[in-house]
């Protein structure tokens, strides 16, 4: 083994100064959204301990049930490889066994006292924060950006993930400015494009957010499937808020789902989608079969609860038999769940599984129950503010389409405030209009 740096000035262990080129195409990549990052599979055979752990990284976020079964020979070889390594590549690798155990908590706190030891390990910093994101650990994301930033404000990749930290955070204002300086910087910079996204979508900037998000869009080039569908999915959601529906439905079939269909987050994202179509008025004609098609194939998975429920929802919405056989599996592993996901599946998933399959067959009074044990909690599940807003929207149509007295007032309650932090929203000026029709009040509009 020899000693190296890699392109953000960290050393390495390397069985070669060839190995060097798989370590910065993961790290970089991994940072900038690029699919490259996906080249160091290339290097599966490679000896050096750093491009096994990061070859385990790339089979861990298949986010399936045969990941951590496809990620453990790789972490073996890495492990083994340690006794040669950095303390700084030891904790990365000591982190990717916590995360294929199941041991969230603990990857984690590798990542945070990573960030503190060694600030431009910024794949490490990333991953802490995925893991964070995953967990609903908003603050946590951002204290890991803070650490690097010191050391690290060189780097527009890190004020991208400081900016998503702030935002998540509800700090709109940093977000805007990190963000902002991170495009400054470097054009493409996918992440800080989807942080102001977010940022114009919360303050209601919908006609701004879209003319932004659409006037980046031709540097979504290379990117990871994840990452360009993504990005599309938020132009979508401006399009669907400013009632331009057959364009949000378009950029559904072009943009949003056909890139990977067999990656978790693809799927998901379309799924979502699809909901969100459908809450809005948009008939979604037959395109809930082509996805279930594929995410019938994830009912065996349980690796993250926020997964799950959108699986769950758009096999139901599809007719399929295996929505039952998915809600099953989540009560049946909710209780054995890893300790520090456990509360998680059991007190917020499980409620909102059946929520979700009750809304998906018409039952909207169970569907009220089970949804409405689950929001208060609804952030343990991980996920975004804005990508957890489908569940808040379904419980929503819930209540409207139970149409009782107490459930409309409820509901009026809630739209109308929505409405009055979106006051470009068509979508929202409708549903309002809609519920002071039944309750025999004016549009106040």
């Amino acid at each position: 083994m020899t000693s190296h740096t890699d392109s953000l000035g960290n050393p390495v262990t390397l069985e070669g100064p060839a190995s060097l080129g798989a370590i910065d195409a993961f790290a970089l990549g991994f940072i900038s959204c690029e699919a490259g990052a996906a080249d160091t599979l290339a290097a599966a055979d490679d000896g050096s301990p750093l491009v096994q752990a990061y070859c385990a990284t790339l089979h861990l976020f298949a986010e399936s049930r045969d990941a951590a079964v496809n990620a453990r020979p790789f972490l073996a070889r890495a492990q083994a490889a340690a006794v040669h390594a950095t303390p700084r590549e030891r904790r990365y690798i000591a982190a990717i066994a916590a995360w294929a155990d199941g041991d969230i908590a603990r990857a984690i706190a590798l990542h945070q006292e990573q960030a503190r030891e060694h600030p431009r390990d910024l794949a490490s910093l990333k991953l802490g924060q995925y893991h964070c994101f995953n967990t609903g650990d908003c603050p946590g994301m951002l204290r890991l950006a803070l650490a690097a930033l010191p050391a690290a404000a060189d780097v527009p990749y890190l004020h991208g993930m400081a900016a998503f930290g702030y935002e998540q955070c509800h700090l709109m204002r940093e977000a805007e400015a990190s963000a902002r300086h991170a495009i400054a910087m470097r054009r493409k910079e996918p992440w800080a494009h989807h942080a102001l996204g977010h940022v114009m979508l919360t303050e209601g900037r919908l006609a701004e957010g879209l003319d932004f998000m659409q006037g980046v869009s031709d540097s979504w080039t290379g990117l990871n499937s994840f990452m360009v569908t993504h990005n599309w999915w938020h132009v979508a959601l401006f399009l669907i808020d400013l009632g331009r529906d057959a364009e949000a439905l378009d950029i559904y079939d072009r943009q949003v789902w056909g890139v990977a269909k067999d990656y978790s987050q693809d799927q998901i994202g379309a799924a979502s989608l699809l909901a969100r179509f459908e809450l809005a008025g948009i008939a979604v004609g037959e395109r809930w079969q082509d996805l279930a098609d594929h995410i019938a194939r994830r009912i065996d998975d349980q690796t993250l609860p926020f997964l799950d429920l959108q699986y769950l929802y758009g096999l139901a919405r599809a007719g399929r038999p295996e929505a039952d056989q998915l809600l099953r599996h989540i009560e049946a592993f909710a209780p054995q769940a890893p300790a520090s996901t456990r509360a998680a599946w059991e007190r917020v998933c499980v409620p909102a599984a059946r929520g979700l399959l009750a809304h998906a067959r018409g039952d909207f009074a169970a569907a009220i129950d089970g949804l409405g044990t689950a929001l208060p909690r609804l952030v343990e599940i991980g996920g975004s503010h804005a990508q957890r807003d489908l569940f808040e929207q379904v419980y929503l149509d819930a209540m409207v389409r139970h149409g009782s007295e107490a459930t409309l007032a409820a509901a009026q309650g809630i739209l109308q405030q929505q409405r009055n932090g979106q006051p470009e929203s068509l979508r929202l000026r409708r549903q309002v209009a809609a519920v002071h029709r039944r309750l025999g009040l004016p549009a106040f509009d």
